[in-house]
């Protein structure tokens, strides 16, 4: 940059400066600012729009153009070159404006008699506030100089709307960054409804001094702070080990990100016109998701999250602003983060009301944490992180996937409306708690809980589950930085048949491998993890683990029966191998001396279709069967349930399913082997109903479902439901949904 243009954008920043510094109101900082602008420009009409709302741009100041027009002239996300520039992230910069597509034509403005006309996004790291234009009437192309130092000049103005600069008293004012209702449309990751205050995992930096003065110092500060982040990228890269592939691809251009040099240069260059190290890498940061975010290539989009992580990390180091920001977590926190591991959401613990995730799956550790700790979870609540600040109203409808942030008073009570609803039916369900689910033909279905923490153990009592239909051993290695010992999962393994007071425990073991990675385990690099090494697989192949979690069940075992069950079984020898190998261990337990389980019972998850056409052998080799409901029908449907466009495509009331659930069933009782249903539809009272109805005695759910079961089986003749659900097949349906809700509406 020219020494002259880099006095010129400092002495105007000086003069922002002091703008934001004396006393007055949010318009009168707003006209002044455009008039600055304007001036040192050498421009005649300088403008500030910004946003009412999510889609609505208003001009809120102006040098230059028709005073009466303010807050009075509006417009639509994309509308015109003005709302081009918001919908982009991007310039405009031409020199005739009324010759560009998608001009729009405001006469309340009197802009008509100027022609050139530059453009820029008044933006905050992805957030856009609004946008900043100067125009002329002499046709003009702006230089690159111009447009570059009219962006370092927004940056400052989203700064300062974020610190509060502009807010106003006049009842036609604004309303202020996230302070206006938003609502986020998700996925749901765990049933239920929360309110309660925002706490973010990951506070967002706030830069309070967004200008400098000695442009030396800053870039000896952004220097001393670059170096140090590189140090610590370094060093993470160096022990994490990716060995060779994709992963370590990754990792390596994240290195890259860190070590670009034109990554400062951009940085360095923004700070000789006046910004601070804080808002030069802020700036770089927003421009980047400009350009990333509108990108082609699927890969170019996924590198954002390297550069916002390495952007975050530098302006934590030069703000000196970590995790713990001073703020108290409020009484009722929902936790806001892009994504969380399971040992970080359980160190928050049950004092969580709900969760919101902008990134995250169905099937992902987190998702298996909240339903253990019974609280609502929303995935994929794009941009939330942005626009939610600690302390800010919120509620989570886990049900629908929704997620109403600073509500209005009207979607408040509504909600509670349905909160007191869903409150006033839990406790006509604890009830039922010492009932039998026994339905009104005489049928008893015996209703299990799935578990996998200490922390679920007691909605065992609470719940009234006759038992642990599952119990998930893989949380235990999924929450440390390495591979338990054996004896600390035996006397986890104790605690929980303890806890358990002689109701049976399915302990199934260790389940990892697609979407459960251990944080110690070298990532593997599978175009489709979901049927890759996995579950069984895994332990077969690493058969030191799976003898390790064995012997550590036998030792906990002791004067007690066992029930242990291998997933994802896909054929016979599979499962032949897995009870061998536990065989052994309990041999050589004895052999050792060590006092034994009273009983071992030894048990498959039918999880692959595959296994429904296993030989009679396996099924007269199993103790017990458990049909693993998610991935069966996952693989049954070819739908992979971590895939929102198709995840909930398929039905498990689809009557080819159904069928495939009686042959199980039909195989089951030929060998007389107990078969159990276990996975989310187990737990949902239309879907439980109808697999009793087909004939399964025994549904495995998450604890604060088996009230909702019980109380619809009890109130159902299953008998006339089978009845009704066949005659519905026999007269072609594809689907008994309809069907079943039906006949339950009538009877």
């Amino acid at each position: 940059m020219a020494e002259r243009k880099d006095s010129d954008s400092r002495k105007l920043l000086r003069r922002l400066r002091e703008t934001l510094a004396a006393p007055g109101g949010g318009q009168d900082r707003l006209d002044q600012i455009t008039h600055h602008i304007a001036d040192s420009m050498g421009t005649q009409v300088c403008s500030i729009y910004l946003f009412r709302d999510a889609d609505t741009l208003e001009l809120c100041a102006t040098e230059g153009l028709n005073p009466e027009s303010v807050h009075k002239t509006r417009l639509r996300l994309g509308e015109g070159l003005v709302g081009r520039v918001a919908r982009t992230g991007r310039h405009v910069n031409t020199a005739n404006a009324p010759a560009e597509p998608g001009f729009r034509y405001m006469p309340e403005t009197g802009e008509e008699i100027f022609s050139s006309f530059l453009g820029v996004p008044i933006q905050r790291v992805g957030e856009k506030l609004g946008v900043l234009v100067v125009q002329s009437r002499d046709a003009r192309q702006f230089s690159e100089d111009e447009v570059y130092g009219l962006d370092v000049v927004a940056m400052v103005l989203a700064e300062m709307a974020e610190l509060g600069a502009f807010l106003g008293t006049q009842s036609d004012s604004l309303p202020p960054a996230h302070r206006f209702p938003t609502m986020f449309r998700g996925a749901t990751g765990q049933e239920g409804v929360a309110e309660g205050r925002v706490w973010l995992h990951e506070p967002r930096v706030v830069v309070t001094n967004p200008v400098a003065d000695d442009p030396q110092k800053e870039k000896a500060r952004l220097g001393e702070a670059v170096a140090m982040l590189r140090t610590t990228v370094d060093s993470m890269l160096a022990e994490a080990d990716m060995g060779k592939g994709d992963s370590a691809e990754v990792m390596e251009t994240y290195r890259m990100f860190a070590h670009s040099r034109s990554w400062m240069r951009r940085m360095e260059e923004t700070i000789d016109l006046g910004l601070s190290a804080e808002a030069a890498v802020e700036k770089e940061q927003s421009q980047a998701r400009a350009r990333l975010e509108s990108a082609a290539d699927p890969y170019l989009r996924d590198r954002l999250h390297d550069l916002d992580d390495l952007s975050n990390r530098l302006l934590r180091i030069l703000t000196g602003q970590g995790r713990d920001t001073g703020a108290e977590m409020p009484d009722d926190p929902i936790l806001i983060a892009r994504n969380i591991g399971p040992a970080e959401l359980l160190d928050y613990g049950r004092k969580l009301r709900g969760v919101v995730l902008e990134e995250g799956s169905v099937g992902s550790h987190a998702a298996i944490v909240a339903r253990a700790l019974a609280i609502p979870l929303v995935i994929h609540a794009e941009r939330i992180t942005t626009e939610a600040l600690n302390g800010d109203p919120i509620l989570v409808d886990g049900d629908m996937g929704i997620v109403h942030l600073r509500p209005e008073e009207s979607v408040a009570k509504a909600f509670r409306d349905k909160m007191a609803m869903q409150a006033e039916a839990q406790s006509r369900y604890a009830g039922l708690r010492d009932l039998p689910a026994t339905s009104t033909c005489g049928t008893t279905i015996q209703l299990y809980m799935n578990a996998g923490l200490m922390a679920d153990l007691p909605s065992l009592e609470s719940s009234g589950a006759e038992g642990v239909g599952l119990f998930r051993t893989e949380l235990q290695f999924l929450t440390r930085t390495r591979v338990p010992r054996r004896g600390e999962l035996a006397a986890l393994y104790a605690h929980v048949l303890d806890n358990a007071h002689g109701k049976p425990v399915m302990f199934r073991t260790l389940d990892i491998g697609s979407d459960k990675v251990l944080p110690y385990m070298k990532p593997q690099d599978e175009p489709n993890p979901a049927m890759g090494w996995r579950a069984i697989r895994v332990g077969l192949d690493k058969r030191g683990v799976l003898r390790m979690q064995l012997q550590a069940l036998i030792r906990a075992a002791v004067g007690r029966p066992l029930y242990v069950m291998f997933p994802f079984v896909t054929e016979m020898n599979e499962f032949e191998e897995a009870h061998r190998l536990l065989m052994e261990q309990i041999a050589r337990e004895r052999r050792l001396g060590h006092a034994m389980p009273t009983d071992v019972r030894v048990g498959a998850m039918l999880e692959t279709p595959s296994l429904a056409f296993a030989p009679r052998k396996f099924f007269e080799m199993c103790d017990f069967i458990s049909v693993g409901g998610n991935d069966l029908k996952q693989f049954f449907f070819a739908a992979d349930r971590e895939n929102e466009r198709v995840r909930r495509r398929y039905d498990a009331l689809n009557t080819s399913f159904i069928c495939l659930l009686e042959q199980i069933l039909q195989r089951c009782n030929e060998a007389r082997v107990p078969v159990s249903f276990c996975g989310e539809d187990a737990g949902r009272p239309i879907e439980a109903v109808t697999f009793a109805a087909l004939g399964f005695r025994r549904l495995s759910m998450r604890p604060a479902s088996i009230g909702p079961v019980k109380h619809l089986i009890r109130r159902t003749d299953l008998s006339e439901l089978k009845a009704a659900i066949d005659a519905a097949r026999a007269a072609g349906e594809t689907n008994l949904r309809r069907t079943v809700t039906d006949w339950l509406a009538r009877n």
